[in-house]
């Protein structure tokens, strides 16, 4: 009973923030991130060790802090607009979204085999997800469930606004494989951290990161189409919904370098959308924690 009132009420305080004008929307997320930039939190040490690691040549610790403040004022207003997908319907998209290079994911269906869309936590990629799905229609996330029920349960519903299925990131493969034989546009979002024995270690923003290796196998597997889709925030408020050309695999016939290989590639493309718009990616995610070495505990030597 506790947790259907906790939902009901999220659900109510959703539809309150939907019927927000977007501007305001957003002023109000400005300052919600910038309050929240002055409050001590671990994981704001997390981004910002990420940031400096990740820009060490290219800018001081206080450029890494001015772009941290930035990243915050981002996120703040995402989490604000998150709410405004309910209003989303194809006569008032263009109030908050805009398609480019859409007949590259086109020609992508017209195969018939599905595509697997490439993406990362860039831009809002809830209201990427949710108008991609308005405009092109059939498609699936890979996503994993969260902790707390009545928020799971609010997403869901956010997420299959319009028929969109969500596929469970554990044991995804076979519903994931049966979901392109209909011809499914899949959305993988592949820029965080896995276990060693998930994924193979690429090179992001110049250091190992173990990366999970299923994109790469099941393209390889099956040569269904990967097509790149990001989304980024433009001066005028509205997100650009970037549909990259279909990605050209790597293929020499040694399955474990392949799948290195087309992992690094994945995650290059990525890391390219990153670097133009860094202000607006989730760099509070601890990306780099499986390490591709085991420490020696204290001692060891003596």
């Amino acid at each position: 009973m506790f947790e259907v009132i906790v939902y009901r009420i999220l659900r109510l305080l959703v539809r309150i923030m939907s019927r927000i004008p977007l501007p305001v929307v957003q002023f109000m997320g400005k300052m919600l991130g910038t309050l929240a930039f002055l409050v001590p939190m671990s994981r704001k040490a997390v981004a910002l060790d990420n940031l400096m690691q990740s820009f060490c040549s290219e800018m001081s610790e206080e450029g890494a802090k001015r772009l941290l403040r930035k990243v915050y004022i981002h996120f703040g207003q995402m989490l604000l607009e998150v709410p405004q997908a309910m209003r989303l319907n194809p006569e008032n998209a263009h109030r908050y979204v805009t398609f480019e290079s859409e007949e590259r994911l086109l020609d992508a269906l017209k195969k018939g085999q599905g595509v697997l869309a490439l993406t990362g936590h860039l831009g809002n990629w809830e209201i990427e997800s949710t108008a991609v799905a308005m405009r092109f229609g059939n498609l699936a996330v890979v996503a994993r469930r969260m902790d707390f029920a009545p928020l799971e349960r609010l997403v869901m519903d956010l997420r299959s606004m319009y028929g969109t299925k969500i596929i469970p990131k554990q044991r995804s493969m076979r519903k994931l494989l049966s979901s392109l034989k209909t011809n499914k546009i899949i959305g993988v979002l592949l820029d965080q951290n896995v276990d060693w024995y998930e994924g193979v270690f690429v090179n992001f923003f110049g250091r190992p990161a173990c990366t999970n290796k299923g994109l790469a196998l099941v393209a390889l597997k099956t040569g269904v189409p990967v097509v790149p889709i990001f989304s980024a925030k433009a001066r005028d408020g509205r997100y650009r919904v970037m549909i990259g050309k279909e990605v050209d695999l790597i293929r020499t016939g040694d399955k474990l370098r392949d799948v290195q290989e087309n992992t690094a590639l994945f995650t290059n493309i990525i890391e390219r959308h990153i670097r133009e718009h860094p202000e607006q990616y989730f760099w509070f995610h601890k990306r780099w924690k499986t390490k591709n070495y085991c420490p020696l505990p204290p001692g060891y030597f003596s």
